[in-house]
């Protein structure tokens, strides 16, 4: 894969990593809290060779250069921050897709502005009130308590925490390697920890709810690809975020859990693949028919 840029927004830097064609159909990776876009590696690159695939390091506790502004800060900043991504690589008709945080960042990006997004892709994640889901939901109390995000994620510093905290999303081994990499720039940078704290305190429930229950108005269609063994973001939540779609179809990923495109990545790269011509052919039909 090509090595990352920074591009210049807005609302501050985004390293991005941008690859595949230039002219070829464009999937945009959308990736949770305490993570980066290193997720989507290997899913990324087995959609390389047709597609373009673009990989943003969000400002969402592992990214390393700090966003320097507050009005990308919380899940609707960080929705409109995806926004001006693709307004500044000119991106059109995108493919979305979205893991854990990441996917209630795709719900907002939805509720902003959906006129660039074609069609979305949903793993696991967030929805309605599910905003993180339990026990991760201790989160609303520990930032009301001065120091209390601090002190809970402090056990990542060693290789156990980040397990349990991370590593068992995944059902497939993440090397501690990443692990460190991802918990590190909140341990260790001040910026980076002071940006985490300001999003997870702009991050409440209620908003979650109030875009979710808004999917219907959304007239691209959805994939949800679930894995239903995974105990934090269930297969009940899939459904109830299937049928608030005016157009979505659910399909169960085995051997998988939060991470699928972790633990399934060439299976996830093939239901983004033949999600994106289905639809690719049923709008050539339609504008075929029509004319």
């Amino acid at each position: 894969m090509s090595h990352p840029s920074t591009l210049k927004l807005p609302s501050g830097p985004l390293v991005v990593h941008d690859d595949g064609p230039v002219d070829g159909p464009a999937v945009v990776f959308v990736h949770g809290f305490l993570v980066d876009s290193r997720l989507w590696e290997a899913t990324a690159e087995a959609l390389a060779d047709d597609h373009r695939v673009v990989r943003p390091d969000l400002p969402l506790g592992a990214h390393r250069t700090p966003i320097g502004t507050s009005a990308a800060l919380s899940p609707r900043g960080v929705a409109r921050l995806v926004l001006e991504l693709l307004d500044a690589l000119d991106l059109e008709d995108v493919t979305l897709v979205g893991n854990d945080t990441g996917g209630a960042i795709c719900q907002f990006v939805l509720d902003e502005r959906p006129s660039r997004v074609g069609r979305l892709v949903l793993t696991n994640c967030d929805g309605f009130e599910t905003f993180p889901p339990a026990p991760f939901n201790l989160v609303h109390l520990l930032k009301r308590v001065p120091g209390g995000v601090e002190v809970a994620l402090a056990p990542m510093r060693l290789r156990l925490g980040r397990h349990i905290a991370l590593g068992t999303l995944a059902r497939t081994r993440i090397p501690d390697e990443l692990l460190r990499a991802w918990s590190e720039p909140f341990l260790t940078d001040r910026a980076i920890r002071r940006e985490t704290l300001t999003f997870l305190r702009a991050a409440w429930p209620r908003d979650l709810v109030e875009a979710s229950t808004r999917l219907h108005r959304f007239e691209g269609p959805v994939l949800l690809a679930w894995a239903p063994a995974d105990r934090f973001f269930t297969i009940g939540l899939a459904r109830r975020l299937r049928d608030a779609c005016r157009d979505a179809r659910l399909v169960e990923i085995p051997d998988a859990k939060t991470f699928v495109a972790w633990d399934q990545p060439q299976r996830l790269a093939d239901e983004i693949r033949a999600f994106a011509a289905a639809q690719a052919v049923a709008a050539g039909a339609g504008s075929h028919s029509a004319g």
